[in-house]
């Protein structure tokens, strides 16, 4: 399945919510799905995004790690399912805007946790995927740092 695709099962499902457990399942599901996305761009992406490719990667496994939540049933993760990018922009621009929906649900539920223990588990699932947007605003940033450059190297 491409990326646009799962991010978009992503979102749906993270929208749906239900109990706390549920939302963190999903929260770690858009995690996964982050660090697979940018493992793929760090080893086949454009050049001038591997680098922060990676850094999503590694922030994204942060992400995943801090969350403490039930395994994914049987044919989960989402992130398993992703067979190819498809149109690199419009998948970060997708995955961008997941991340902030994922930070909104996480500040939601910190704010109505009964324990200390949750509250700090989302405080380090919030900074990990606001660091991981901030990677994909830098990959779409640099995406139009090369776009802009091309139409000056025709014209030479």
């Amino acid at each position: 399945m491409d990326a646009v695709r799962l991010i978009v099962t992503s979102g749906r499902a993270l929208a749906a919510g239900g109990e706390v457990p549920d939302i963190l399942t999903e929260v770690w599901q858009v995690q996964a799905l982050a660090q697979a996305i940018g493992s793929r761009l760090a080893v086949s992406g454009p050049p001038e995004l591997r680098g922060e490719a990676l850094g999503l990667a590694e922030l994204a496994g942060r992400g995943c790690g801090v969350l403490h939540t039930p395994a994914p049933a049987p044919g989960e993760p989402r992130a398993a399912q992703l067979t190819e990018l498809g149109d690199t922009r419009q998948a970060l621009m997708r995955l961008g805007s997941l991340l902030g929906e994922t930070g909104i649900a996480l500040i939601g539920i910190a704010c109505a946790a009964d324990d200390e223990a949750t509250y700090w588990q989302c405080m380090e699932a919030i900074d990990a995927a606001d660091e991981s947007r901030d990677r994909v605003l830098e990959m779409l940033r640099r995406l139009a740092d090369r776009d802009a450059e091309l139409p000056e190297r025709e014209a030479s």
